[in-house]
């Protein structure tokens, strides 16, 4: 009984002929997600703008959101958001910070529920003030730079110091490129989409470290063979290995998308878009780059009759 196979074996694709043409297609990217993150911004979440937070319940059937979103926005209470939280009698309420101090979200709290009425089940009630707020944001970004040049440091040490350089620079593409795709579809920017690009980050390194090994192995195998044909064949041998990670991750992902809930939904999304565009970066963009920065043949220099004793047996 054969298993399932999505690459075929003995696959041999020419990648990096085409290396252009993925540069000028990730520049794009890049550019366009610096772009759309300088004019339309992120919607960051309360995590990062402060503010109130509410999840209720209604207990006597599904929430009216309409005649809700209606009568907070009367209150006089500056940005209001509603939105359906798992169920369709499960709301998850967000109101920009109030100025004033505590007492002046506290009141704030007390308008909104007066408003609301009877029949409503307060699950959970939370303030994040403007120095919180923006001491998480901080923290999120230093997060995210001290994963990136950790990842530069292992994979220095574990190769060369050009492996490490076509990493990170398929790292920041994936990083850019995911603050973008949230920038342009305005979807919500808060702790779990930061803690969803650092899983990005370790994924993506993960499949760019299982193709680096292979491309560090043919150096030492075929030490006469011209660099673009040995980065292609180390692609190829672990195409297979990547997609179906990747194929396999993404299945459980669309399902925690799909079943997961409002709470996960931006967490999944994240991951999705950072799965896709961390396999494409990992074979099309990290690898192409070792070409420009005279990556060494360890071992010294064999000839040609030794590279195809060792191919005929590889």
């Amino acid at each position: 009984m054969r298993g399932l196979t999505l690459i075929p074996a003995g696959l041999s694709l020419d990648f990096i002929s085409r290396k252009k043409l993925f540069f000028a297609f990730s520049a794009f990217i890049v550019i366009s997600s610096i772009a759309l993150y300088s004019v339309k911004g992120l919607s960051y979440g309360i995590d990062f703008k402060g503010g109130i937070l509410m999840e209720i319940q209604t207990t006597d059937g599904p929430a009216d959101i309409g005649t809700m979103r209606k009568t907070l926005s009367s209150l006089n209470l500056g940005d209001v958001s509603l939105q359906e939280f798992g169920a369709p009698n499960e709301i998850l309420i967000t109101v920009q910070s109030q100025d004033g101090g505590e007492k002046a979200q506290g009141a704030a709290v007390e308008k909104i529920k007066d408003a609301l009425g009877a029949n409503i089940e307060y699950r959970r009630t939370e303030y994040v003030g403007p120095k919180v707020s923006d001491e998480l944001l901080l923290d999120g970004i230093y997060a995210v730079g001290a994963a990136i040049f950790a990842i530069l440091l292992y994979v220095w040490f574990r190769f060369e110091w050009q492996f490490g350089l076509g990493a990170v620079v398929a790292l920041v593409h994936d990083v850019i490129s995911t603050i973008g795709i949230f920038a342009l579809l305005g979807m919500e920017f808060n702790l779990t989409t930061v803690a969803a690009v650092l899983t990005i980050a370790g994924y993506s390194i993960n499949d760019t470290v299982v193709v680096f090994d292979r491309v560090r192995e043919n150096l030492r195998r075929y030490k006469t063979q011209p660099l673009p044909e040995l980065l292609n064949r180390s692609i190829n041998e672990t195409l297979s290995r990547t997609i179906m990670t990747s194929f396999t991750t993404l299945l459980a992902l669309f399902a925690l998308y799909s079943l997961g809930g409002e709470v996960i939904r931006g967490f999944s999304f994240a991951m999705i878009w950072g799965i896709i565009i961390g396999t494409y970066s990992s074979i099309c963009l990290a690898v192409p780059v070792l070409l420009y920065l005279n990556i060494q043949r360890r071992g010294g220099a064999a000839g040609n009759a030794d590279d195809k004793e060792q191919e005929a047996t590889a």
